[in-house]
This record gives C-alpha cells, sequence and structure tokens, in this order.
C-alpha cells in the first residue's frame, strides 16, 4: 500500500487518493456509509483493486461494483500478486477492466503503478457525468 501511494505521490498523480485497507471498507466508501457517510459526491476515477483483501475479497467488491447501478461505470484494475489463471479469468468475467499481476522488483512495480495512474488519470476519458454519480 505504502509503496504503491509513494509511486503516485512521485508522479503527482495521488492528489485524492482514498486508501481503504479491506473489501468492507471499499465498499463503505463507495456507497458513502459508515465513516464515509459525508465524503464529497461522485465515483472515483479509478478502483485499484486487490484480490486479497481481508474481509470482503476482491472479487466479491468487483462483483458488487459491476452489479450496482450507480458504481457499475467505475474503471477497475485489479492487482494481485498470483499468477494464477482462474483469478484473471474470473475477473473479466466479472468485468473488471485490467488486470494486473504485481511485479515483484520495486522498480518495475513503480513504473507498473505509474503507467495505471498515468493511463487512469490523464489518458483515459470517463463516461460522461450523466451516466455516472
Amino acid at each position: 500500500m505504502e509503496l504503491t501511494l509513494s509511486a503516485l505521490k512521485s508522479f503527482n498523480l495521488a492528489n485524492d487518493v482514498q486508501v481503504v485497507y479491506d473489501g468492507e471498507e471499499c465498499l463503505e466508501y463507495l456507497h458513502r456509509q459508515g465513516r464515509f457517510a459525508n465524503i464529497r459526491p461522485g465515483n472515483p476515477a479509478v478502483v485499484l483493486l486487490d484480490l486479497n483483501m481481508p474481509k470482503i475479497g476482491g472479487l466479491e467488491v468487483l462483483n458488487e461494483i459491476r452489479n450496482d447501478p450507480n458504481l457499475r461505470f467505475i474503471p477497475v484494475v485489479v492487482m494481485t500478486s498470483s499468477v494464477e489463471e482462474r483469478g484473471r479469468l474470473v475477473s473479466y468475467e466479472l468485468g473488471t477492466n485490467a488486470f494486473v499481476i504485481k511485479p515483484i522488483d520495486v522498480s518495475e512495480f513503480v513504473r507498473a503503478i505509474r503507467e495505471i495512474g498515468n493511463f487512469w488519470a490523464i489518458v483515459n476519458e470517463p463516461p460522461p457525468d450523466s451516466a455516472r454519480t
């Protein structure tokens, strides 16, 4: 988590990054519940989703996002350290926008985060506001 934030900050891509530590917190944030009840309206530009989160796993969170009309247009990048094909297959079946195997090498990891951040924050055109909340 800290390395990801550091990589985003080093490329000025961490202006409005919200960090959650498990799948339950992720869904509370996206639904503006609990301690996130008063966050500003609107969906995030992208969700970087770890498959192996505690409490509620990444695939369950992805499924919830894709089945909620208010969240379904949020781009989701699934990240994992596992090379298991099943996780990749199920992620795409559930509608992930991208699947990234986290590089083990720190410099490669930083490069991957930079490229993900650049694409989703700068290059990608999000859906029109009328499709998002």
